[in-house]
Formats: C-alpha cells, structure tokens, sequence
C-alpha cells in the first residue's frame, strides 16, 4: 500500500473527524451520524495502516483519533456493580468453560501423574530414603506427626489466609506466564503435583493413607481443580503464540489475555473458598466423613456452576472478554 496517496485520499476524512471532535456545542442529529461513520472508517484506516504499512507518525494520530471518537460514541464509564455481577454470572464462569478442553486432561493427567509418583515411592524404600533420613519421615507420617499437625500448626484465619495467598500467586503465575508458550507453567503443575505425590507415597508407606486422604480431600479438590483450571488456560494461552486461530496473534492473544486476567480474580475467590475450608474444616474435631462430605459439597458446587451457568454463558457469546463496547475495534482475519 503506497501510504502516501492513502494519507491523501482520507485525510479529509480524518480531518472532518477532527473537527466534531472538537466542537463545543452538542452536536446535531446528522453531525452525530457523520461522527459515527467517520470513526468506524478511521478505525478500519487505522487497522489496515498497522497491517500493511506501520508509519508511527500516522498511527499515532490515527490512535488518538480513534480513542477520542470511540469515547465520545460510547461514552466514558467507570465501572459498577452490573459489571461484577456479569463478570461472576457471565464472564468468568463462560471463560472456565470454554477452556474445559484444557484444563480438564490436564487434571486427570495431572491425578494420574501425582497418583503414579506416589505408588513409586511407597513400593520403592530406596526412594524414600533418598527423600529424608527414616527419623525424619517417621517424624511425618507418625500419628500427631507434621503432616496431621500442619494444618492446625497456626491460628486459623492466618492459616487460612497464607494458605489462600500462596495458591492466587501459583493461579495467577499460571494464566499470566502461559504466554510463554506455557513452560513456565508445567513447572508449577510439575511442582504441585509432586507435592502431592510425595505425600500420598510417603503417607501410604506408613500405612496412613487414609489419613492423609482425610486431610487433604476437604479443601483439596476444590484447591487442585482452581489450580488445573489456571495451568490449563495458561496452555491454551501459551498454544495461542504457537496457533492463533483466524484471528491475528495481536488480536487473539489481546483477547486471550483479557479472558486469562480475569480467570485470575475469579480464582483467587475459589482458593479463597479452599483456603477457608483448609483454615477452618481441615483442621477441625469433625468426623473425617463430615469433612471430606464438605469439600465434595463444594466441588460439585463449583462444577455446577460452571457447566451449568457457564455453558449457558458461552452458548449465548459468552467469551470472557471485555464487553464489545469496551474493547478496541479491529478488522476481521481470514484464516
């Protein structure tokens, strides 16, 4: 594209633009249908300016042009308390949905993996041994040992809020490095997974496994499946670098990465849930069946919320995005 003879073709279009722009006075009917029309061509302008021929002068004041029409068409707005309630009846729980074909192999691969790791250690004393001195594992595994002890080694609400801080960060480490096509997130799964492995083996060597199942059930599946949902969406991000799909890998990551942000609030409200129920059930003098019936409760709770509210979501357009009026405009991308 010569962008030149384009600059000359349009500009009076953009400087007209301009010009409603910076009227003081409201604008009239047919004024404010010429300001409509003006934007959306300039945006379309500014899409394929940046596409096919970037001149960082041009763009800068196509921008400019852009934003100020879009807020003047669309109004400026701050945020309320609809756009919570979407994003809790909408948003967020479409977005989980949506990358069910993620984060759903991830946690039964991840189970799996954690479940393998911990029959190897209990049926290999060479192997545990190689994790501590013997001392130290009975140390662990001994009724009233460091594994039971753990979760009541600290008041409460502290417990429960360390607990809850730690498992948002590795989330939010998750959604936000997938960028990197993902690696950095197979280290944090790899991380939790062996954690758990480690103590199912260990546990289960004791003959204690029942135990350790009665003390991690209660807050852990809700806690592990917050934790799948985050790697699995960060792989998808981290797959959208490597194929983006139709769209432009501007664009879809942009889109992805919005989605992704937000699954990090909403996560962060689940493992509060989890940290509660690790801070305060896990602990507690209830039978271990009152526990464990807990924390299934909530699991099923929060699946049903997400294949209930959130497939009626993405059914309906539901991405996960910001709302059509709150994004940038851009050009359809043939594939």
């Amino acid at each position: 594209m010569d962008l030149d003879v384009f600059a000359a073709a349009h500009r009076h279009e953009w400087d007209r633009l301009e010009e409603l722009l910076g009227r003081r006075r409201r604008l009239t009917g047919d004024e404010a249908d010429e300001l409509v029309g003006l934007y959306q061509r300039t945006a379309t302008h500014l899409s394929l300016v940046q596409s096919s021929a970037p001149d960082p002068a041009l763009i800068g004041r196509l921008t400019t042009l852009v934003a100020r029409a879009r807020s003047a068409v669309a109004g400026a707005r701050t945020a309320s308390w609809r756009d919570v309630a979407r994003f809790f009846t909408s948003a967020f729980p479409a977005a989980v949905y949506r990358s069910r074909h993620w984060w759903v192999p991830t946690a039964l691969l991840s189970t799996a993996v954690a479940a393998a790791v911990g029959w190897w250690i209990a049926s290999h004393p060479e192997v545990q041994s190689a994790i501590g001195a013997p001392e130290a594992l009975r140390s662990m595994t001994r009724p009233g040992g460091q594994y039971e002890t753990y979760y009541s080694s600290h008041p409460a609400a502290s417990f429960a809020a360390q607990v809850w801080t730690n498992n948002a960060q590795a989330a939010a480490m998750c959604l936000v490095l997938g960028v990197f096509l993902g690696l950095p997130v197979l280290w944090v799964l790899w991380q939790n997974v062996l954690n758990l492995g480690i103590g199912l083996g260990l546990m289960g060597s004791a003959g204690r496994l029942d135990t350790f199942l009665g003390l991690i059930l209660p807050h852990g599946l809700l806690e592990l499946t917050a934790v799948f949902i985050a790697a699995g969406t960060g792989l998808r991000l981290g797959w959208t670098v490597i194929d983006p799909g139709p769209r432009s890998r501007r664009t879809a990551l942009a889109e992805e990465g919005r989605a992704a942000i937000g699954m990090a609030i909403g996560l962060a409200v689940v493992l509060f849930v989890s940290g509660a129920i690790e801070g305060f059930v896990t602990p507690s003098g209830l039978p271990t069946w009152a526990r464990i019936t807990i924390g299934i409760v909530a699991e099923l709770l929060f699946l049903a919320y997400i294949y209930g509210v959130g497939r009626r979501a993405a059914l309906g357009g539901e991405t996960g995005d910001l709302e059509a009026a709150d994004r940038s405009a851009t050009l359809p991308t043939a594939a």
